[in-house]
Order: structure tokens, then C-alpha cells, then sequence
């Protein structure tokens, strides 16, 4: 599973703004630009101080894929706009879909400079982490003792990831562990053990750990990716087979899953 997928989890759980899954029609006129393009742009000539109109714009763009015109509008709009945190959170997720961990890092640091919102905090730690940048352990700290910011889980989750990325497993276990201390709903520390698990070759234990997660919510599609990953060092490829499959049933877009079936010669 690559970084950026991994993310997305995290994103969904910290309740981030989930990019649009619906493709927009798009409509040629005579000259080439799309009647929905056209139409925002006439409604911005109109209305020129509309911040609403241009974050529309730049949302029709990240919905058709189209990242670098959406970063090209989003950045004259901080331009105009330099104290809204929120337009420096939307860059770092346009660079994620971008997979460009390196320029998503500062653009985080820029909205957290702006205004420390813990949504922004948490994010950076996350990539902080995944880059094994030990900013990440002060994040995690930085959010264990923010009363406010009602993010112990996620502190810890932080700091777990990176002892885990940085090869300290141990550490890294005792942390998730401690997650689920605190939320044994927290489907986030379920992958990340049963992640430890896996690469320390002990697919027994992650299935466990992984079954009481899909016990818990049982359309925990990377759950059932992970059982399938486990099932595949263990030989048992029927048992993998069900596992991919209840993934891609409960989230068809998991591509990891359906990569995985590939493979194994199941379309």
C-alpha cells in the first residue's frame, strides 16, 4: 500500500475535507474550454472578490484530475488571500494527489503558521512520520498533552508510525497498542500493528489483530487487504482471494486489493 493511500485513511478518520469522487460532465463549447469551466470563469469576471466562485473553480479541477491547473488557481488565490489557513490545507492535498509528499510538508507548515489548527498539526505529524522526519515525535508529543485538541490517539498514532518507519518495531507496537488503550475503535492502530506484524513476519498475529478490526467494523476494506496479505505468506491463497475480495466489495476502489487479485490470477 503506498504512502499517499495510507494517508487518505488517516485524512478520513481526522475528518478532513475528502476530495469529490463524482467526475463533472464536461461539455465542449467552440473553443475547446468546457461549458462548466466557462461558466465559472464568466461568473468570476463577473464577481471578482468572490472567494466562493474561484474555490469552485478549483474544486472543478481537482474533481477531473486536473492537479497542476487546480495548484495554478489555488496559488493566485493566496496570493490575494495570504491569512487563510484553509487555501494552504487544500494545496498540501492537491500535492498528496500528486504524490508529492516533499511539497505537501510546507505548504501543512505554512497553514499551521497561518493558524494551528490540530486537523493541520496532525496531517504534517502523519507525513513527518512517513518521511522519518523526528519533527514527528514532537507532534506527537505537541498533541498528547493539547487538552483541546482531543487528539491522544492520534499523537500516539504519530509517534508509532515513525518508530515503525525508522525500524523500531518494538516501539512501535507498544505504541499502537497504546492507541487502542485509549480507542479500541481505532481501526488506524488495527492496520498499523497488524502492518509491524507483517514485516516482522508474523502473519498469525496480524490476522488476529486484523479480525478483531473487521470484527469491529466489518467494512474495514484495508483490514480485509492486510488479511490478504497475511493469508498470501501463509499459503493459503483461497483464504487471500476471499480477503481481496471483501475489500474491493466494501470500497471498489481499492486498488490494492484489486492489484493483488491480479496476481493471483483472479479478475
Amino acid at each position: 500500500m503506498t504512502n499517499i493511500m495510507r494517508f487518505s485513511l488517516f485524512a478520513l478518520v481526522l475528518l478532513f475535507a475528502a476530495c469529490s469522487s463524482n467526475e463533472q460532465p464536461v461539455i465542449e463549447i467552440d473553443n475547446g474550454v468546457p461549458a462548466k469551466e466557462k461558466e465559472l470563469r464568466d461568473a468570476i469576471a463577473q464577481n471578482p472578490d468572490s472567494i466562493l466562485l474561484k474555490k469552485t473553480l478549483i474544486q472543478y479541477f481537482e474533481d477531473n484530475g486536473n492537479y497542476d491547473v487546480a495548484l495554478a488557481e489555488l496559488n493566485k488565490l493566496c496570493e490575494k488571500d495570504t491569512a487563510d489557513a484553509s487555501l494552504w490545507d487544500k494545496k498540501a492535498q492537491l500535492f498528496l494527489l500528486k504524490d508529492d509528499t516533499a511539497k505537501a510538508i510546507p505548504a501543512y507548515e505554512k497553514a499551521i503558521e497561518i493558524f494551528p489548527e490540530p486537523q493541520y498539526i496532525m496531517a504534517v505529524g502523519w507525513l513527518y512520520a512517513q518521511t522519518k522526519n523526528p519533527k514527528a515525535l514532537e507532534i506527537g508529543d505537541a498533541l498528547l498533552i493539547a487538552k483541546n485538541a482531543n487528539a491522544a490517539k492520534e499523537g500516539i498514532l504519530i509517534k508509532g508510525l515513525y518508530y515503525s518507519n525508522t525500524g523500531d518495531k518494538q516501539k512501535a507496537l507498544t505504541a499502537f497498542d497504546n492507541c487502542l488503550a485509549i480507542d479500541y475503535t481505532f481501526m488506524l492502530a488495527y492496520q498499523e500493528k497488524a502492518i509491524v506484524l507483517f514485516e516482522t513476519g508474523k502473519y498469525e498475529d496480524a490476522v488476529k489483530v486484523l479480525e478483531r478490526a473487521t470484527t469491529l467494523q466489518n467494512n474495514f476494506d484495508n483490514g480485509y487487504f492486510w488479511m490478504g496479505k497475511c493469508y498470501e505468506k501463509l499459503q493459503k491463497n483461497n483464504a487471500a482471494v476471499e480477503s481481496y475480495q471483501k475489500a474491493i466489495f466494501y470500497n471498489p476502489d481499492n486498488l490494492d486489493a484489486k492489484d493483488a487479485l491480479a496476481k493471483l490470477g483472479i479478475k
